[in-house]
């Protein structure tokens, strides 16, 4: 059969990887990819960057089915635009989807339903806003409603630096659309992981646990970015805050999403906070697999993913299980010069590793220029290597990382540390 997946980013070489490698696939086609997708056995780019092309392209190829990659197609209906036409399509509908498209949505969502989330309010204008965090003060957290790839959330640990970010958000217009209307919400303390399922409406089957760094910076410091890195699994996330995960936030999303109309298929993405009395609070919902955490997630994930996928078509999640490469999974994320607010594009990429069975390069911003590879995007490559225990795996995917070399190449060096520091070694 052949496969579509939707997307050109590190998330989307990982999820067409994994399928190729099924062996009733002959063909990924990725619309539209990436250099590495574009030199990957077994798949093959296509430049088609809209619904009706994506549309058009999965009927004249007859694709099995496609999945959806970014959240940004999910939030335009590319899945009702493709059932529409009669094809198969994994991901949620547009009305679903805005779990992740407006941050307001989801809180009242989960205030609605009574999931645990921390305490907030939501502005379309600065006075009142700023009013609120005259009134709560810092810690607080101030998020832009709607999409701004990973990148809208400001955690003010000052009065000055909250304020700041509501007027760059609501009078700067530092987001755009997307921040045309702000959530602020309390500031939760504890340890973040990422949780993430499958969906198919009804049932869930929850994926390998993972734990992301969004600091730019070593210790967590600088900007927020779209993830510097991810290892999974997560040690926080302990069998008992599995279940109670499980229990306490994914079947009430899916129960909740029925109730009100709007049946949840897809990728499902809990962003947590674990406190150390093993409380959960919901940080956030993203309908589609995180990036950078799919690329651990995907090296560890044993069983076929087209089977699992099919059974999520199908309703049938509850009828299946998924097996696990017992070892630890790292990757570090290799960005451009001047990310995250100004990345440069064009410099050529020197050094990259041929993949071994315990070290994959997924590439996200690259394009091909001739015989070269270049930088296209802020976050270019994620070295992912498997290992035994945490420290092993971090060993290898560094001893990797430093192979390769692009002009202004900037990573964490310390990915995995939360980890480490709990003595997981």
């Amino acid at each position: 059969m052949k496969l579509l997946v939707i997307g050109s980013g590190g998330r989307e070489h990982a999820l067409a990887w994994k399928l190729a490698r099924s062996p009733r696939v002959s063909r990924v086609l990725v619309a539209p990819g990436n250099a590495g997708t574009a030199r990957e056995e077994g798949l093959a780019n296509v430049a088609a960057n809209s619904i009706p092309e994506w549309i058009g392209l999965a009927r004249k190829e007859g694709v099995a089915f496609t999945v959806v990659g970014p959240e940004a197609p999910l939030a335009d209906g590319i899945v009702d635009a493709f059932q529409e036409a009669g094809l198969r399509i994994f991901g949620p509908h547009r009305a679903a989807a805005r779990l992740e498209s407006s941050k307001e949505f989801a809180k009242n969502f989960m205030q609605r339903h009574g999931l645990p989330t921390a305490a907030y309010a939501a502005f379309s204008e600065a006075a009142p806003a700023h009013e609120y965090i005259g009134r709560h003060g810092a810690p607080i957290v101030i998020k832009a409603d709607g999409l701004a790839a990973g990148k809208g959330v400001v955690v003010a640990m000052s009065a000055a630096e909250a304020h700041a970010a509501v007027d760059d958000m609501l009078v700067g217009k530092s987001m755009g659309a997307a921040g045309g209307r702000v959530v602020i919400e309390e500031f939760v303390e504890g340890e973040e992981a990422s949780f993430i399922v499958l969906a198919d409406g009804r049932h869930a089957l929850p994926l390998a646990t993972s734990q992301d760094h969004k600091r730019l910076l070593d210790g967590d410091r600088g900007p927020n970015t779209g993830g510097m890195g991810a290892y999974s699994p997560a040690p926080v996330v302990t069998p008992s805050i599995h279940a109670r995960v499980m229990r306490e936030v994914i079947q009430p999303v899916l129960a909740g999403m029925e109730k009100d109309g709007t049946p949840y298929s897809g990728f499902l993405y809990a962003g947590l906070m674990i406190s150390r009395d093993g409380r959960v609070k919901v940080l956030e919902f993203n309908c589609r697999m995180g990036d950078p955490e799919t690329q651990p997630i995907i090296m560890r994930l044993k069983s076929d993913l087209v089977g699992l996928l099919e059974h999520a078509l199908a309703g049938t999640l509850d009828k299946v299980v998924a097996e696990w490469d017992t070892r630890v999974a790292l990757g570090v994320v290799l960005a451009a010069h001047g990310y995250p607010d100004t990345p440069r594009r064009g410099d050529a990429i020197r050094g990259l590793p041929s993949a071994t069975d315990d070290c994959r390069v997924f590439h996200a911003g690259t394009a091909l220029n001739g015989a070269d590879i270049v930088v296209n995007g802020g976050r270019v490559l994620t070295v992912t290597a498997l290992g035994g225990y945490v420290g092993a795996a971090q060993r290898r995917a560094y001893e990797m990382a430093e192979k390769i070399r692009f002009d202004g190449m900037q990573f964490r060096r310390d990915i995995g540390h939360r980890a480490l520091a709990g003595g997981r070694k």
